[in-house]
């Protein structure tokens, strides 16, 4: 996914800006100048591109020119250029109230799906992407080995994120529950009737963003379960 994330940032802003240079000839003031432009570019939701986004565009070029520089023995034009400054992302956990509620209203085929998300912290991509044989009930605890990314099953996002997660009481009815609907079925613990893992979008569409408008609940990403499951156990 940050492959394609990268592929963009070329195709998109890098080469239609610097396509031809001479990596020495482009100065401190070429740079600054590019930045500016692409603050002004449009971004999603109608506004401009994110000091996120922007920086995003900018790490590539940062890392070429510093190679170049290093290799070539020319003076980095990257050398003083700090990124934007981005704000910090908002933690916006639900309370306890609002799991019990959503989790009392969501899809039945979705009720462990979501209770294992509240009461985790697992990421989206470790829950979609979790197979059955890192569930070890007699030990009461979920391995977290594996990831799925853009479809397709990796190691964890992190070396740090490889652990080991103890399975609460209302996790394991969950998975009790999920184990009748898809074990022998499928090697995912959540997944579709063909026995397929979930797509993160389309389950963001399809369940979760409608059941937050029927509750009339604040519009949360929902990375916020990793948040409130933190907040919960604390």
């Amino acid at each position: 996914s940050y492959r394609d994330t990268i592929r963009i940032s070329l195709d998109k802003h890098l080469l239609p800006a610097f396509a031809g240079e001479r990596v020495g000839a482009i100065d401190k003031a070429a740079v600054m100048a590019f930045r500016a432009e692409l603050a002004k570019q449009p971004g999603h939701g109608g506004g401009r591109l994110s000091a996120s986004r922007v920086n995003h565009v900018l790490n590539p070029l940062r890392m070429i020119l510093s190679e170049a520089a290093e290799r070539y023995g020319f003076l980095n034009p990257m050398q003083g250029v700090k990124s934007l400054k981005v704000p910090r992302t908002e933690v916006d956990p639900f309370t306890l109230e609002e799991v019990r509620l959503i989790l009392a209203r969501v899809r039945p085929d979705f009720r462990p799906y979501y209770t294992v998300r509240f009461f985790t912290a697992m990421r989206t991509g470790e829950i979609n992407g979790l197979l059955w044989q890192y569930v070890d009930f007699a030990r009461q605890q979920i391995l977290i080995r594996e990831t799925l990314v853009a479809g397709r099953r990796e190691g964890t996002k992190t070396p740090e994120s490889r652990r080991e997660i103890a399975i609460a009481p209302v996790v394991e009815a969950a998975l009790r529950e999920q184990e009748r609907y898809s074990k022998g079925r499928s090697a995912y613990v959540f997944c579709t009737r063909n026995g397929e893992p979930l797509q993160h979008q389309n389950v963001t569409n399809r369940v979760w963003y409608p059941l937050l408008r029927n509750l009339d609940l604040k519009k949360r990403r929902p990375y916020q379960t990793r948040h409130t499951a933190a907040t919960l156990w604390l």
